[in-house]
C-alpha cells in the first residue's frame, strides 16, 4: 500500500492548509489513519488519528481545537484542516496507516507510511 499526502505550503500566522493522504489500496479502509510531524532537529511528533470508520478521533493538545482529521466514505482518503496555524506548526507533516481499526496515538502501530508534505507557517 502507497500513500501520497499534499496539500503542504506556505502560509501566513492564523491562515489555514487542508493536507489530503490517499492510499493506493482501498484495503486501509479497515484501518485506522494518522497523521505525524517532524520539525527540523526535534523528533517526529503524534498530530491526530480517526478510527476505521471516522467515528472517533483523537488529537495531540498542541493542536486540538485547531486540526481536524476526516476520511472520505470509501475510506482511502484522508484529510486534516489545519485552521489558526502558528509557526510552531511548521514541519513535514506524515500520513500513515494503522496496523488497526481503532485510533492509535503511538508511531510503532502504523504499518504504511506516506512521503510527507512541507508545511511553512510564517510571515
Amino acid at each position: 500500500v502507497q500513500l501520497q499526502a499534499s496539500g503542504g505550503g506556505l502560509v501566513q500566522p492564523g491562515g489555514f492548509l487542508r493536507l489530503s493522504c490517499t492510499a493506493s489500496a482501498r484495503t486501509v479502509s479497515n484501518n485506522a489513519m494518522g497523521w505525524f510531524r517532524q520539525a527540523p532537529g526535534k523528533e517526529r511528533e503524534f498530530v491526530g488519528t480517526i478510527s476505521w470508520n471516522g467515528g472517533t478521533t483523537y488529537y495531540a493538545d498542541s493542536v486540538k481545537g485547531r486540526f481536524t482529521i476526516s476520511r472520505d466514505y470509501a475510506g482511502s482518503t484522508m484529510y486534516l484542516q489545519m485552521n489558526s496555524l502558528k509557526p510552531e506548526d511548521t514541519a513535514v507533516y506524515y500520513c500513515a496507516a494503522s496496523r488497526y481499526s481503532s485510533v492509535t496515538t503511538n508511531s510503532s502501530g502504523y504499518r504504511f507510511w506516506g512521503q510527507g508534505t512541507q508545511v511553512t507557517v510564517s510571515s
